[in-house]
């Protein structure tokens, strides 16, 4: 998709530089990704413990690790 948008130049100049991205469509897809990435982290978060009723997950367990001598 074509969109014209107005950025400030010392900004993507430093985001080109912390990133090594230098084209400016990647570099904007890229800031994108990591936003997407970090409001997501956050939002999933926020979830932690919000649910009190919540019963437990079962877990399975696993074979005990075999008993190993050092010399």
């Amino acid at each position: 998709m074509r969109t014209t948008v107005t950025l400030d130049e010392a900004l993507l100049g430093r985001a080109g530089a912390l990133s090594g991205v230098q084209d400016r469509s990647a570099l904007l897809a890229e800031a994108l990704r990591a936003l997407i990435e970090r409001e997501s982290a956050r939002r999933l978060a926020r979830l932690g413990g919000s649910e009190p009723r919540l019963a437990a997950a079962p877990r399975r367990q696993g074979e005990p690790a075999p008993k190993t001598r050092r010399p």
